[in-house]
């Protein structure tokens, strides 16, 4: 945790549980969350300002990227496998995250690290979207 937050204990306990959830997990209290609270845990869009007349923009690299399966093709069971390399997840979980397509594998990837899941995936017969 960050420096000079102060937290309840009832919320050191929340982080710590989350902390010790799995992606499928995490993904499911989300969607409870949203239901209950009427709310959703989609980022807000800002919209970037048009650069002036006259003016040169410099257009920053995306940092982060975000992993979403498309589909699992026709080798279901080699990206299940694959999924289930990748991220560490036992066969129940990888299935499930794999048969809910389209699913998030990962959020805030590097570029690096996206293309690499994006073309282990897609070798193993799925597809890929690096958002």
């Amino acid at each position: 945790m960050a420096e000079g937050i102060k937290l309840s204990k009832n919320a050191e306990k929340v982080i710590d549980l989350v902390g010790d959830m799995t992606i499928l997990e995490l993904n499911s209290l989300v969607e409870a969350m949203e239901e209950k609270f009427g709310v959703t845990a989609m980022a807000p869009v800002v919209q970037m300002a048009g650069v002036a007349a006259g003016e040169a923009g410099v257009a920053e690299e995306k940092a982060e990227f975000d992993i979403v399966l498309k589909s699992f093709g026709d080798s279901k069971l080699t990206v299940i496998k694959e999924v289930r390399s990748l991220f560490s997840l036992g066969l129940k979980e990888a299935k499930e995250l794999v048969e809910s397509v389209p699913a998030v594998l990962k959020e805030g990837a590097s570029k690096e690290e996206a293309e690499s899941i994006k073309s282990t995936i897609e070798k193993a017969g799925g597809e890929v979207e690096v958002k």
